[in-house]
């Protein structure tokens, strides 16, 4: 009997050497998936759109052609915005109001002025094809970019592509000062050569000289991939983002979408969507004991009083984004009608969002930070475009919907991140909340002075910041 279980038990042993490295193998890659599946970066579907009007066609490919694309004007255009200039109504301002009405009519008045009898449309025409314009049809409409390279690299030097992305109510003109000092650092001081970018701005559709979509529902997830279709189709592979207001949301979506396209995303105004229970903790002990909630001391001088600072003086700023988040179309038809009202409406924001303490002047401060040339100018790209009333739409498409349910609410960003913080912001967040959102924060600087409108208003503390944080990612 023994004999005959000797060859039973060498079976079922044998058996048991298969099976239980077998089990073993099996538990253990189905741990080692769990556990890459955990770290696996979630993204953006990329998924796919049509903007242009009617149905998309079924058959044929889209033109994909880049074409060279001119800014031009012509009597007619500036004869009938001088008649619309000449025959403006003015409301006389509140005695002492300053800008705390909205923007001030005797000041209005002065600009208005200045746009009839001295700006000169024709010269910033030749100013604004100072760099090369394209256009390009992506997803059914014509989107519009400026691409400026280098005009000279040093032997042996990389040339790191940069897509800037503007917000409203600017345009792609607000990076006309700081494209230099990328695409030419040596030449203004910036650096040893060591960092040299090629820019692309796109206007975003609906803005400007890129087509408006035509279609419901495009918001800055569309914006995102037709960003991207843009830079693959210029031969890009990878690439640098930047942006700041409505810029800052497109360019955090591309990150989300296709990491592996981006080498690094700068922003210079972060979003930070869902607010918990221990966001609140975090306020509330900030005020007293900062340290202990990571808040550090230049976060509590720009957070605190944050009553003040995060609910008042935002409502206060936001009465436009509510209009324009609801009923666009209503509030723009009369601006897009009115170049006095579009100007006023624009140039508000170029006050108040430069820097929080220009409610008080009486003419917004405006021509402390800017040229009324420069102003005008963005106001001038909205008007000769028509393009008011699908900008405002971008808020609609972007606003109405619960933010917790939107595509990009709960994918962080894993690219490597620069934030420049700048002090005149319309808020402020810190570091230790940027980081639920933004897991590979490489540089966060506190800009010693500056606005919204950063590009614009200060070109070299933001180039500077860009090439801190690009030389950075690069030795990564």
């Amino acid at each position: 009997n023994t004999i005959l279980c000797l060859p039973r038990s060498f079976e079922y042993s044998q058996k048991n050497a298969v099976l239980v490295p077998a089990a073993a193998l099996g538990v253990g890659g189905m741990l080692v998936y769990w556990l890459r599946s955990r770290h696996k970066i979630k993204t953006i579907e990329m998924g796919d759109g049509w903007w242009g009007s009617g149905e998309r066609p079924l058959k044929g490919k889209e033109d994909e052609s880049i074409r060279p694309f001119k800014i031009e004007t012509s009597d007619k255009e500036i004869e009938d915005l001088h008649r619309r200039l000449e025959q403006a109504r003015y409301t006389p301002p509140l005695e002492g109001a300053a800008f705390h009405y909205g923007f001030n009519s005797n000041y209005l008045k002065k600009v208005v002025a200045y746009w009839r009898n001295q700006f000169d449309w024709r010269k910033q025409v030749e100013a604004l094809n100072k760099y090369p314009h394209f256009q390009t049809t992506i997803e059914g409409i014509n989107i519009h970019f400026i691409h400026v390279k280098p005009s000279y690299v040093p032997h042996g030097q990389a040339v790191q592509p940069l897509l800037m992305v503007h917000g409203w109510p600017g345009s792609f003109y607000e990076f006309y000062k700081i494209i230099p000092l990328l695409t030419e650092p040596a030449r203004h001081g910036l650096n040893e050569g060591d960092v040299v970018f090629e820019v692309i701005c796109p206007s975003i559709p609906g803005y400007g000289f890129s087509e408006a979509p035509h279609q419901k529902g495009f918001d800055s997830i569309a914006t995102a991939r037709i960003f991207h279709k843009l830079m693959n189709r210029l031969g890009f592979k990878e690439y640098y983002l930047q942006g700041g207001d409505w810029g800052s949301r497109i360019t955090t979506n591309m990150a989300q979408m296709l990491p592996q396209s981006v080498k690094g995303l700068h922003l210079n105004l972060i979003f930070i969507g869902r607010q918990g229970l221990r966001r609140i903790f975090s306020v509330m002990l900030g005020a007293y004991v900062p340290w202990l909630v990571g808040l550090t001391r230049e976060d509590a001088r720009r957070i605190y009083p944050f009553m003040q600072k995060n609910i008042y003086e935002i409502m206060q700023e936001s009465g436009y984004l509510h209009i324009q988040a609801t009923k666009p179309d209503t509030a723009g038809c009369g601006l897009n009608d009115s170049p006095v009202g579009l100007a006023a409406y624009i140039l508000e924001k170029f006050s108040t969002w430069t820097d929080k303490s220009f409610l008080h002047k009486d003419d917004g401060g405006l021509e402390s930070k800017y040229s009324l040339d420069e102003l005008l100018t963005n106001v001038m790209i909205y008007w000769v475009t028509s393009s008011i009333v699908s900008s405002m739409r971008f808020y609609k498409e972007n606003i109405s919907k619960d933010p917790s349910l939107t595509a990009d609410a709960r994918i962080g960003v894993h690219v490597p991140t620069g934030i420049a913080a700048f002090p005149q912001e319309i808020v402020h967040t810190p570091p230790v909340w940027a980081k639920k959102t933004f897991k590979n924060i490489v540089t966060y600087s506190y800009m010693p002075h500056g606005g919204h409108f950063a590009a614009f208003e200060e070109p070299k503390l933001l180039a500077q910041d860009i090439m801190h944080f690009v030389r950075k990612v690069e030795k990564l």
